[in-house]
């Protein structure tokens, strides 16, 4: 008996081993599915900054080359009189509008930046990331010029250089803000928010 017993349990022998490391397998499973999540927003916020400083970056180095050496001369034709490089000093917001409101163009810039800081925590959409990238770059290339250009700290003229023809003087700064804003608007439209969530009418 005790050994029909000891044949019978037998093979309950390894279910019952089994049965006790199916919880940490489960719970290694759900760590495993849960984990990539981490790692792919990270990456996210590395292309958002990545894109950002690449926007900056081209920005500040064409602002230091037009004063270098457009700035005081004559403008240069690109495209006849449709496309120009012509440096301007510009003390209102993009596109040379509100002058009388340097200062408060300033404080929005570096408000922009703080939310678009925030917001990366929870960004796991690569369009997000991008159209983002493009916005904190502009609004710091912009915003080193209110505090580092004349005529004094946050107050500083901002260098527009790109004049289309029947349209008003601007740099690389504004069309990373204005590209950045209308990827927002068509990612908004197509219901996608930057932590991934697609919504469907």
């Amino acid at each position: 008996m005790a050994e029909a017993e000891r044949i019978i349990g037998t093979p309950d022998t390894p279910d019952a081993a089994g049965d006790g490391q199916e919880r940490p397998d489960a719970e290694q499973e759900q760590k495993q599915e849960q984990a990539p999540e981490r790692p792919r927003g990270k990456r996210r916020v590395a292309v958002l900054f990545a894109v950002a400083l690449f926007a900056y970056l081209l920005d500040l180095g064409s602002k230091m080359l037009v004063v270098a050496k457009l700035e005081h001369h004559e403008p240069i034709e690109v495209i006849g009189d449709w496309l120009r490089f012509a440096a301007i000093r510009n003390a209102g917001a993009a596109f040379g509008f509100g002058e009388a409101f340097t200062i408060i163009f300033t404080v929005i810039a570096a408000a922009v930046i703080v939310v678009i800081a925030r917001l990366a925590r929870k960004l796991h959409s690569l369009p997000w990331a991008i159209a983002l990238g493009l916005l904190l770059g502009g609004a710091l290339g912009n915003l080193t010029d209110r505090i580092f250009r004349a005529p004094g700290v946050f107050e500083g003229a901002v260098v527009d250089f790109i004049a289309p023809k029947h349209f008003a003087v601007f740099n690389l700064a504004d069309s990373a803000i204005v590209c950045g804003g209308i990827l927002i608007v068509i990612l908004s439209f197509r219901g996608l928010d930057p932590d991934g969530t697609v919504h469907k009418n």
